[in-house]
């Protein structure tokens, strides 16, 4: 079993079923799925580009990317639709904890100048995006094989129904938060 997924039925469950006084176990919050995305305005010149950041996202989380494309024309970015503009992936189950895992105890360390991730960054409905400003941090990549650094952006959809509970959430499995 998953390190992060053993925490959260041993621990988390039952800490937050006593600050939130749930009646039953099914209210409880929990992560659905995470999905790590990568946007490349570059890829309108280089095509190219969007073949290396999909082989990096492809090592990084250990499943394949889907390339994403433009949903409209946009004439002063040199922009048609259906164009490849970025590439993403869905996470689920095991992939899901062990990928959060390595990023809250292994990647997120690996910042300059780290002082925690913000807890602000909820949308309202309890779920929490991260923006993270080069994939260098995970130790997957190979420095030496990259040729341009890329930003990607994390989003951990949860259960919860409100921004307390899915920071209470995250706050007991681990997640850095800024004090």
């Amino acid at each position: 079993m998953v390190r992060i997924k053993e925490l959260y039925d041993t621990e988390v469950v039952p800490k937050l079923r006593k600050d939130f006084s749930y009646k039953n176990i099914m209210e409880v919050p929990r992560i659905e799925k995470v999905v790590v995305n990568m946007g490349l305005g570059e890829a309108i010149q280089n095509i190219k580009i969007l073949d290396s950041a999909s082989a990096e996202l492809n090592a990084i989380t250990g499943q394949k990317t889907v390339i994403t494309k433009a949903k409209k024309s946009i004439a002063t970015f040199k922009l048609r639709q259906g164009m490849p503009i970025g590439c993403m992936v869905t996470l689920r189950r095991d992939r899901m904890y062990e990928f959060l895992d390595r990023l809250m105890n292994v990647s997120l360390a690996r910042v300059r100048d780290f002082k925690g991730v913000s807890a602000k960054a909820f949308d309202g409905k309890g779920n929490y995006t991260l923006g993270i400003k080069e994939q260098l941090i995970f130790p997957e990549i190979n420095y030496d094989k990259v040729d341009k650094i890329k930003g990607l952006n994390i989003t951990i959809v949860t259960s919860a129904k409100t921004d307390e509970e899915g920071r209470a959430l995250l706050k007991y499995l681990g997640m850095p938060f800024r004090n």
